[in-house]
């Protein structure tokens, strides 16, 4: 036992605190793995960690970083032996039990996952839980049965990590992507992760109408509340959207008319508990599907003592892509 380096999120009467200190490895939490990390990301729940904005944190002191890769250096599980290459996202990770943003982390042996084969620990960062989710809406859109011959799909939040790994998967699979964002500037961004139309996030966000005009067969949404509403009013007949986010709130003014007159289907997706079978065959996936070329054209690599100022930049909206932290 000794002491590591790690983001600690504190409360006191001030309210929460953050600081970059050594903590005791006496002090993590049960769990039958011990794993040295080597890498981990910035997902939007991770900027609400570590700057307080929503109480994600729901302990403390906390560890926030609900997503690592990293080598087993100690296992009573029997699945994993010293020196196995491992990756976690989810399960409270970063909320409830002691998170990624640390030199060590002490986790249940059934919340891993071996690191996919054809991934580097990077990779599997630059993927992390945003592209993990990118990939269970693919996965539900498939599920439900639409496909490509339908019509074009539209990704919300689309330069965001969810957004843009869904528009790399949905382009390589044959999909007409139209990605919605508004963020100037990030058009040559999206085309070349395959997007074929980029639309203004304007004309979602505002209040709508109960039913559009039927303009794509599927969506991926990562935003909410009236963009969602908008997105479902102008699904055609008979199709879906994958809902897996809050960015513009929680609430969705929506009424039953899409899906009583069109037959339209919202999938919600969990990608915090997802069961082990699930869990795997997403990440197989994602080592399958997603084009890694693009994937690095979409990353950008910090070193873990520059987590702290993050927070606020991805809750800002100022965060293109995916972000690894190298823990190293």
């Amino acid at each position: 036992m000794g002491t590591f380096k790690a983001w600690v999120v504190e409360k006191g009467e001030a309210g929460q605190s953050l600081a970059f200190r050594d903590f005791d490895e006496a002090d993590l939490m049960d769990g039958d793995v011990t794993v040295r990390v080597t890498h981990s990301t910035l997902n939007y729940k991770d900027g609400l960690a570590l700057t307080g904005t929503s109480p994600v944190v729901r302990r403390f002191p906390m560890i926030p970083g609900i997503d690592f890769s990293g080598i087993v250096e100690r296992s009573d599980h029997p699945e994993y032996t010293t020196g196995d290459a491992v990756v976690l996202t989810g399960w409270g990770v970063g909320e409830t039990h002691l998170g990624a943003y640390a030199q060590r982390a002490r986790v249940k042996g059934d919340w891993l996952v071996p690191l996919p084969q054809g991934l580097t620990p990077e990779q599997a960062m630059a993927i992390g839980t945003a592209g993990y989710t990118a990939m269970l809406c693919c996965m539900a859109l498939d599920a439900h049965g639409v496909t490509p011959d339908h019509g074009p799909v539209i990704v919300t939040g689309a330069s965001g990590g969810v957004g843009s790994v869904a528009v790399a998967l949905l382009a390589r699979a044959g999909w007409h992507v139209i990605a919605s964002t508004g963020r100037d500037g990030e058009s040559d961004y999206l085309r070349r992760l395959g997007a074929a139309e980029i639309l203004d996030r304007a004309e979602l966000s505002k209040p709508g109408k109960p039913l559009g005009k039927e303009r794509w067969a599927a969506g991926i949404d990562a935003v909410g509340s009236t963009t969602l509403a908008n997105v479902l009013a102008q699904t055609r007949a008979d199709g879906a959207v994958a809902a897996c986010g809050l960015a513009q709130g929680m609430d969705l003014p929506t009424s039953v008319a899409p899906f009583i007159l069109r037959g339209v289907s919202l999938l919600g997706i969990n990608s915090v508990t997802t069961p082990q079978k699930k869990r795997r065959e997403a990440w197989t996936r994602l080592a399958r599907d997603l084009d890694l070329a693009k994937l690095a054209t979409m990353t950008s690599t910090v070193r873990l003592e520059e987590v702290g100022r993050l927070g606020e930049e991805i809750l800002a909206g100022k965060v293109r892509g995916r972000i690894v932290v190298e823990v190293a």
